[in-house]
């Protein structure tokens, strides 16, 4: 089923306001415009039954009992009060010149029709003895019909039926002018506090929007990272209270930040600190490890493994470091590009020759491919992905290249049981060890986060997906006209 759309707090506020307007109007003019026009009618009717009464008086005593025409036309000039049509029946006799068409026309030019324009449950009522009135329409104009009988009184005795009928037609024309007047008034009226609710609401609207709109955009400063945003607080009300609650939050926030973003700079100096301490004693250590790597073939058994462990735990100690300060240059921004024109085919060629993989790495390398590169990062970054193909996959091991005019696309795929999908996200955190798809890493845990730093210094990207047949594939695009951080070329 089909939903509306969503409509904002503003149009809310004003169909709110526009509704409750309206509906209070409408029942306030409306209850009055009924109230006023039954008044009216009423009133009309009322004086015209009176009226049509106080005239039949002057025709008692009846002369006889049983009319004839003459008698019937004095009855009917009786009861005529020059505003309305008469007409007195008596069986089949009537006055004359009778209900004929044109003999009489009201205000509004609605002609009175014979006898049938009388109802004729208003004509029973008549002929029953009681005295009835009734509005009908006449050619769109309001007619007052009232029927009355005469009755015939004698001393002593109780008021008999006389089977004269007398009715009178009188045009409404004015109470219904009036009418017209209070619904246009109520109309009027309606439309005025429509009005008033709009301009009424627009106001209310700007005194709830205008905080609401500050405090959306103070709260989207703070999630910006703008941790000094604030709102300026006005009055006592709710939205006042909303927005020293907003402050304090976001003072409260600032004040953690702070505390954490000290914390983390002293934790990253602290790495570089240390790793460049280290850097000379590993130096010595290193020197040592390599005589001692040298003298084990000549060292009984068990102080030859005990000389190459030192030896190999020297490299990785040292290789520990050496990751430890590059990621520090990254966190301080002070990491650099050496950017030159370089043939991306033989860029890759000379990695895998370089590390003794180019038997047992397959290549697909479109020739004259050159890229603005930094040679020696994007090295870190081909020798990071393929040795850890061939560490931790299963051969074939590839490397496929392909570009356009702008971008160069390096994919190392291998065909091993590719990555955990819990693992994919946190394959480039810094740290972070795998150890459900493939075996446990004896790395430090950084070589692929120093990797994806590299591609984004070079305004690349390090993305990571499972094969649809098995293994996994990284991929590293790379603008081919990369640019300096100040934003020129290199």
């Amino acid at each position: 089923m089909a939903s509306w759309p969503s409509l904002g707090l503003r149009a809310r506020l004003l169909f709110a306001f526009a509704l409750l307007c309206v509906v209070t109007a409408a029942s306030v003019a409306g209850g009055i415009y009924v109230q006023a026009r039954n008044a009216i009618l009423v009133r009309a009717q009322d004086a015209a039954v009176q009226a049509m009464k106080s005239r039949l008086e002057t025709v008692f005593p009846l002369r006889s009992a049983a009319p004839g025409p003459d008698e019937l036309d004095e009855i009917a000039r009786a009861a005529n009060d020059g505003n309305s049509y008469a007409v007195a029946v008596y069986h089949e006799l009537r006055s004359s010149p009778g209900l004929t068409p044109g003999r009489w026309r009201p205000a509004g030019n609605a002609q009175i029709p014979d006898l049938g324009v009388i109802p004729p449950a208003l004509r029973q009522a008549v002929a029953d003895g009681d005295i009835v009135w009734q509005r009908v329409m006449l050619r769109g104009e309001p007619i007052l019909i009232i029927g009355t009988p005469l009755l015939i009184a004698e001393r002593d005795q109780p008021a008999r039926i006389s089977g004269i009928e007398v009715y009178t037609a009188r045009s409404l024309h004015a109470e219904q002018a009036s009418i017209d007047e209070l619904a246009t008034l109520a109309w009027l009226t309606g439309g005025a506090a429509l009005a008033f609710a709009v301009a009424l609401a627009l106001l209310a609207t700007r005194g709830v929007l205008g905080p609401v709109r500050e405090l959306g955009r103070a709260a989207r400063l703070l999630g910006e990272g703008e941790m000094r945003a604030r709102i300026a607080v006005r009055g006592s009300d709710e939205l006042a209270e909303v927005a020293r609650t907003f402050n304090n939050t976001a003072a409260e926030l600032e004040r953690h930040v702070k505390q954490l973003r000290e914390m983390e700079a002293d934790a990253r100096r602290f790495v570089a600190d240390v790793s460049h301490e280290l850097r000379t004693p590993l130096a010595a250590l290193t020197a040592v490890a390599d005589v001692l790597d040298e003298e084990a073939a000549g060292l009984p058994e068990h102080a030859g493994r005990a000389a190459r462990l030192v030896s190999q735990e020297t490299l990785n100690l040292t290789g520990l470091v050496n990751d430890l300060i590059e990621i520090s240059r990254f966190d301080s921004g002070v990491a650099a590009l050496a950017l030159n024109e370089v043939d991306v085919a033989e860029l890759v060629c000379a990695t895998l020759r370089t590390r003794g993989w180019s038997e047992q790495v397959r290549t697909e390398l479109p020739p004259a491919v050159t890229a603005r590169l930094d040679p020696r990062r994007v090295d870190v970054i081909l020798a990071n992905l393929v040795g850890n193909a061939l560490r931790h996959g299963e051969p074939p091991v590839s490397v496929q290249l392909s570009a356009d005019p702008h971008w160069i696309t390096l994919e190392v795929r291998d065909h091993g049981p590719g990555l955990d999908e819990a693992v994919l996200p946190h394959v480039f955190d810094r740290f972070y060890k795998a150890n459900a798809a493939r075996a446990r890493s004896e790395g430090s845990g950084l070589g692929l986060a120093i990797a994806r730093e590299n591609a984004r210094l070079h305004r690349g990207d390090l993305t990571v997906t499972n094969a649809p047949d098995g293994g996994a594939i990284f991929t590293l695009r790379l603008p081919r006209r990369t640019h300096d951080p100040d934003g020129g070329p290199e």
